[in-house]
């Protein structure tokens, strides 16, 4: 999750400067709304939500997953995801980190070692075996 985070930042720095630099050009920048923070929040999470949801169904790996060799897959039958499913997973993802972890801690817990989220949106991540030279 750490490396996750360390490429997010990267992303979100890419998608926030462009934006964020004409909105706060063309407003008073020290008297700012007092909406401007939460737009700032929708849209730092649409862009992690669009990097996640479009790794995992197109992929079901993120750049961070593709290092540890790890893929999300659908709890069924192991293909990857759809769009709707990774959009799930994305949303429950959040409670599941914001409740002090408890969706992560879950896994410890669960007879198929799935994180809450994965649990929830019929999902699992999956080890894949180590690359052949």
């Amino acid at each position: 999750m750490l490396y996750e985070a360390m490429l997010l930042v990267g992303v979100l720095a890419f998608a926030w400067l462009l934006p964020w630099a004409l909105i706060l050009w063309g407003l008073d920048a020290r008297s700012p709304p007092a909406w401007l923070g939460w737009l700032e929040l929708l849209h730092a999470f649409a862009v992690t939500g669009a990097y996640f949801v479009w790794y995992w169904h197109r992929h079901g790996q993120t750049l961070a997953m593709q290092t540890w060799r790890l893929k999300v897959v659908a709890a069924a039958n192991g293909r990857n995801i759809s769009a709707g499913r990774a959009c799930l997973r994305y949303a429950l993802a959040w409670p599941s980190l914001l409740c002090f972890g408890i969706g992560i801690i879950w896994a410890l817990f669960d007879l198929d070692d799935l994180f809450l989220h994965d649990r929830l949106a019929k999902t699992r991540v999956a080890l894949l075996p180590p690359l052949e030279h």
